[in-house]
């Protein structure tokens, strides 16, 4: 027996119009991508980089959404709340992060880019996550979502992943399942994506590619829509979950 059709009237969790979505990283790669995917589910995206974001948000205004834009460092306390000053958000995607690619023994400023990879990767996801628990919380709940990495898992897919960033994004990991805890009472939803290596500018030359069971690296829009689906009511009942987005590359 079929079943009946979806009636008409009935919310889609998917349909993402009407929430406001912060997404950080979102010049480029996962980010940028992110963005796309929210947008065209039809969200009110508020968009955050270093970098500029002319590009980003001409792309997210041709697809009809509404976008605002704010440039800064996400290490600047200052910077990083003003992001949680304007009206609610209904949902955030973390996707800033950074990646050290050069050999940690033979670079001599390894501690000194250590202590730059943990704050940016292990420290700002903490505490933006904190805050947008305590601002989504005041506002009637929401979904947030940090990106880790295969490599928090693995300790990456090749000999060449620095320890540094291997173990920041272990770090993330323990901050979705310990941040959940605290949040999903207050109606606020925490989980993340675990990526295998996907073409973005952090991972140029990356060549391990013909080793991963696609015979391939993943591209930042087989990363986003995970993403947006995370961000969205569809997500209702998760919280605390890593979801590896890998391509297969990890199994576990």
């Amino acid at each position: 027996m079929s079943m009946p059709p979806i009636p008409l009237n009935m919310p889609i969790p998917l349909n993402m119009r009407g929430r406001r979505v912060l997404v950080t990283g979102a010049a480029s790669g996962i980010g940028k991508a992110t963005s796309r995917a929210l947008a065209q589910l039809g969200a009110e995206l508020v968009l955050t980089d270093r970098a500029p974001l002319d590009d980003a948000v001409e792309e997210i205004r041709a697809l009809g959404a509404t976008c605002a834009a704010a440039t800064g460092d996400l290490t600047d306390d200052a910077f990083r709340d003003s992001l949680f000053s304007g009206a609610p958000l209904q949902a955030m995607a973390h996707c800033a992060g950074i990646l050290a690619g050069r050999d940690w023994r033979n670079d001599k400023d390894w501690k000194e880019r250590f202590h730059r990879v943990m704050d940016v990767n292990v420290r700002v996801p903490l505490e933006i996550a904190m805050r947008a628990i305590d601002h989504m919380a005041a506002n009637g709940g929401g979904y947030i979502v940090l990106v880790g990495s295969v490599a928090g898992k693995t300790g990456g897919t090749s000999l060449n992943t620095p320890p540094d960033y291997s173990a920041s994004k272990g770090a993330v990991h323990a901050i979705v399942k310990w941040t959940s805890r605290h949040a999903v009472t207050q109606g606020v939803m925490v989980n993340a994506v675990a990526p295998g290596p996907v073409e973005t500018p952090m991972t140029r030359g990356n060549n391990t590619g013909p080793t991963l069971p696609l015979r391939r690296i993943g591209r930042p829009e087989e990363l986003a829509w995970p993403i947006a689906f995370l961000c969205s009511p569809a997500a209702s009942y998760m919280s605390g979950a890593i979801l590896d987005v890998n391509g297969g590359a990890f199994v576990g």
